[in-house]
C-alpha cells in the first residue's frame, strides 16, 4: 500500500500541480446482521478497496478514484486527477486559497477495543440477536420484532505531496431493537436504545455485550403495548424536556448541519443545503440561551467522528461552536477556513470512501452538560411533557424551521413524570427554540449517541457522526399529537 501511495503521488506531481494527496482504503468492510420475527433478515459481510487521488492547481481541484489496487490503476487515477484539475482551472474565476497546516509524519491511529467485532463468529452474534428478538414478543399485539447489529472497518493509508503521511484503522459498532405493536387501526413502534438502528460507538464488541440487548428488547415490547392505549398530548405551547437521544438529533439537524462552512457559503445549495447562519455571524450571532455550549470534538473517546487526522491530513481537534449562546466557530476544511479568513482548518474534511472527495462533515458535535440533575430539570415544571426517541423529522434547507415527532412521551406534573402519551410532535424555529432552553442536565444524563446515516453531497456520501447531550428543558414550545 505504501508503494501504491508513493507511485500515485509521483505521477500526480505534474506541471502546474501545487498539491496532491492520496488515500488508499484496504479494506473498507461492513457487516450487517439482523433477525426479524424469528428469522434472519440481514446477513451481509461486504469488503471493498479503493484508491482516491486529489490534486490542486493554483485555481482548481481535481479528483479521481479506482477500485483496483494496482500500479497501472494508481498511475491512471493520478493522471486523470491532474487532467480534471487543469480542465477545471481554465474556467475558475479566482485563485484557490487554503490554510497552511502541519503535516502528519508517519502518524498512527487505531480504534481502542478489547474484542475485535470482525473476529467474533457470525453465529455468536446471530444467537444473541435471536435471543433478544424472542424476548421482544411480550404480547400477541406485538406483530413485528427486529434486532440488528452493524460494524464498519476502515483501514486507511494517507500521504500528501508536502511530506505528510499516516495510517489508521477505525472500527465502529452498534446494535438496536425495535418492536411494532398493532391493535385495530393503531400502530406503535418502540426503538431502543434509540432509533436509526440503535446506538453506535467507535470500539469493540464489548460495547454490544454491554448493551444487554435481550433486556432492551423486552422493555421495547412492553412500552410498544403501553403506547397503544396512551392518549395523544394536548395541542399548544408547553414546557418541553427532551431526552438525551432526541436532543442529540436536534443538535445534529439544527446546529451541526447549520454550521458546516460549505453550507454557509452556499456550496451545498443544490442538495437541500444552505444555512440560516451567514459568514459574518461569528462572534455576534445569538444562537441560543446562555445555557447553550456546543463543541465539535474529534478527540472525544468512542465517537464516530473521532480520528487521528482528517482526510486532508489535519490533526483532530476540539473546536468551540457555541459559547454561552453566541456562535463562535464552524466546521471547516482547509479551503473553507481560508475563505472565511481563518488561519487554521478545524480538521473536519472527511470522505465516505476512497471513491469520494473530502468535504466538510460533522465530527462529534456535542452539547456540553450543565449543572442540573434530571430531577432538578423537572423541578418547577407545573405542567409539561418529556419526549424521547425520534420517530420522524422535518427541517428546511436553511436549518431554521423544524418539526420532530418522537416515539414516546410522558406528562410532567409538578416536577414528576406521569403517564405516557403517544405520537407527540414538537416544532419551532432554531434560534427561538435554543433561546428557550433554561436548564441542561449534568454529566449523569449526558450520553454520546452514534448516528450512522448522515447524508450529504453530490454524489452522495453517508457519514457516521456522534452527538453528546444531556436532558434539557425548553419553555413555551409548540406541541401537538400526530
Amino acid at each position: 500500500m505504501d508503494d501504491l501511495v508513493e507511485l500515485a503521488l509521483r505521477v500526480a506531481d505534474a506541471q502546474g500541480v501545487v498539491h496532491a494527496d492520496v488515500r488508499v482504503l484496504a479494506p473498507q468492510r461492513y457487516i450487517h446482521l439482523g433477525v426479524r420475527d424469528g428469522a434472519a433478515s440481514a446477513l451481509t459481510d461486504a469488503t471493498s478497496t479503493g484508491i482516491g487521488v486529489r490534486v490542486r492547481t493554483d485555481r482548481a481541484w481535481g479528483f479521481a478514484a479506482a477500485t483496483e489496487l494496482s500500479a497501472t490503476e494508481a498511475r491512471a487515477t493520478a493522471r486523470l486527477a491532474v487532467r480534471l484539475a487543469v480542465a477545471a482551472g481554465r474556467s475558475a474565476p479566482e485563485r484557490l486559497k487554503v490554510t497552511e497546516e502541519p503535516a502528519p509524519r508517519g502518524g498512527r491511529y487505531t480504534s481502542p477495543m478489547a474484542r475485535d467485532p470482525f473476529a467474533v463468529p457470525h453465529e455468536e452474534i446471530v444467537a444473541l440477536l435471536s435471543d433478544a428478538e424472542a424476548r421482544l414478543h411480550v404480547d400477541r399485539a406485538i406483530k413485528s420484532g427486529q434486532v440488528s447489529f452493524q460494524a464498519w472497518d476502515e483501514t486507511k493509508w494517507f500521504a500528501s505531496s508536502d511530506g505528510g503521511s499516516y495510517r489508521s484503522r477505525i472500527v465502529h459498532v452498534g446494535a438496536g431493537v425495535q418492536a411494532t405493536a398493532v391493535r385495530g387501526g393503531e400502530v406503535q413502534r418502540r426503538s431502543l436504545p434509540s432509533s436509526f438502528g440503535g446506538d453506535f460507538l467507535q470500539g469493540g464488541y464489548e460495547f454490544i455485550e454491554g448493551m444487554h440487548l435481550p433486556d432492551l428488547a423486552e422493555r421495547a415490547g412492553r412500552e410498544a403495548i403501553q403506547l397503544l392505549d396512551a392518549p395523544t398530548p394536548a395541542a399548544g405551547p408547553t414546557t418541553l424536556v427532551l431526552g438525551s437521544d432526541q436532543l442529540a438529533l436536534q443538535v445534529h439537524e439544527s446546529v451541526g448541519h447549520a454550521v458546516e462552512l460549505d453550507r454557509i457559503f452556499g456550496s451545498e445549495a443544490a442538495y437541500a443545503g444552505t444555512s440560516w447562519v451567514g459568514p459574518e455571524a461569528f462572534g455576534t450571532l445569538r444562537y441560543g440561551s446562555d445555557a447553550m455550549n456546543v463543541v465539535a470534538d474529534a478527540t472525544e473517546p468512542g465517537g464516530l467522528g473521532t480520528f487521528g487526522w482528517d482526510d486532508e491530513g489535519v490533526a483532530a481537534q476540539r473546536t468551540p461552536i457555541v459559547h454561552r449562546g453566541t456562535l463562535v466557530g464552524a466546521l471547516t476544511s482547509r479551503e473553507s477556513a481560508a475563505r472565511l479568513g481563518l488561519s487554521k482548518s478545524g480538521g473536519t474534511a472527511r470522505a465516505s470512501g476512497a471513491d469520494r472527495a473530502p468535504l466538510v462533515r460533522m465530527t462529534n458535535v456535542n452539547l456540553l452538560p450543565g449543572d442540573r440533575s434530571f430531577a432538578e430539570v423537572l423541578e418547577g415544571v407545573a405542567e409539561g411533557i418529556y419526549l424521547e426517541t425520534n420517530r420522524s423529522w422535518s427541517i428546511d434547507d436553511r436549518r431554521l424551521n423544524f418539526q420532530f415527532g418522537t416515539e414516546i412521551g410522558r406528562r410532567i406534573d409538578h416536577g414528576e413524570l406521569g403517564g405516557l402519551v403517544r405520537n407527540p410532535i414538537y416544532s419551532g424555529m432554531t434560534p427561538e427554540f435554543w433561546s428557550s432552553m433554561d436548564a441542561v442536565g449534568d454529566r449523569a444524563s449526558w450520553h454520546l449517541w452514534g448516528v450512522p446515516n448522515c447524508g450529504k453531497g453530490q454524489p452522495g456520501q453517508t457519514a457516521r457522526v456522534s452527538h453528546g447531550a444531556s436532558v434539557a428543558r425548553f419553555r413555551h414550545v409548540a406541541v401537538r399529537g400526530g
